[in-house]
């Protein structure tokens, strides 16, 4: 079950998430433990899919430097979920999220310029199942976590 995880698996995935690429041998040293014990644990979230996969987490500052922009779309809910497996293969699309109210989702888009921007709004658009959009562009970030 997802939600079941011992505290000493929590703090495994503590570690992890503060670098996935820490050997099992650090990691065993961090927690006390034996290697083939880490490796064992690491290998059962895996199993019980609470580790879906690792992932590189990007410096704010480059980040940062990027354009990004926040589009809402109003959704044919027949074609939602074709909709959303072709939204992931967008490279340009950082998230998607289910919203409540006026509109359906909203996208984050990220790209180096401008006009990389404005090829992945197009394609964004142009998917089947976008019955409209509505797109801002992020001028600058005031706060985050």
């Amino acid at each position: 079950m997802l939600n079941s995880i011992t505290p000493s698996e929590q703090q495994l995935l503590d570690l992890l998430r503060k670098n996935a690429r820490t050997s099992v041998a650090d990691l065993a040293r961090q927690l006390g433990l034996a290697r083939a014990t880490v490796q064992e644990r690491i290998r059962r979230l895996e199993d019980k899919g609470v580790i879906e996969g690792y992932t590189v987490r990007l410096n704010p500052t480059y980040s940062r430097s990027r354009v990004t922009a926040h589009t809402l779309l109003h959704i044919d809910p027949k074609k939602a979920e074709a909709l959303y497996d072709q939204l992931r293969a967008i490279p340009a699309v950082g998230g998607i999220y289910a919203l409540s109210g006026e509109f359906d989702a909203l996208v984050v888009l990220q790209a180096d310029t401008t006009a990389a921007l404005d090829v992945a709004l197009d394609a964004v658009g142009a998917l089947d199942g976008v019955a409209r959009t509505q797109t801002s562009i992020v001028l600058s970030v005031k706060f985050e976590r």
